[in-house]
């Protein structure tokens, strides 16, 4: 799973995700490219399941990049606990998602392969996303 190295603090707020996305909006590496649609959490987990899916329908060709990175720690408590006693501690890595960012860019395949994989990607994601191409 993917995780920070070292953070400035253990545990963060919970927050909220206003707006559009600002950065990472536009193509920056590959010909094809998955965007989100909507705004969320993604957590590492469902990252890493979706990157597997895509890499496999492509066969381990053409490359993959990655553009959403969990740096955010989502603490929980256990289950069975009663109100007060301080937050929980971390249990999973998030990446807060703001609509019109860029997840996944490919290059180096076809566009049907492309399309087919990104859409396999997109189905281990919580978020709805679309399919882009960049014009070049």
């Amino acid at each position: 799973m993917l995780q920070p190295t070292r953070t400035k603090f253990r545990k963060a707020h919970k927050g909220r995700i206003h707006g559009n996305a600002s950065r990472c909006n536009i193509m920056n590496y590959g010909s094809y490219g998955l965007k989100a649609l909507q705004p969320d959490r993604v957590i590492s987990k469902q990252i890493e399941a979706a990157r597997v899916a895509l890499t496999r329908h492509m066969k381990r060709q053409g490359r993959v990049w990655t553009r959403v990175f969990p740096n955010i720690p989502v603490s929980k408590k256990p289950t069975e606990v009663r109100m007060g006693k301080g937050k929980g501690s971390p249990e999973f890595w998030a990446c807060r998602v703001k609509p019109g960012r860029i997840l996944f860019e490919v290059d180096g395949v076809s566009e049907q392969i492309a399309k087919e994989a990104l859409y396999k990607a997109s189905a281990k994601l919580p978020i709805k996303t679309k399919f882009i191409r960049r014009f070049s």
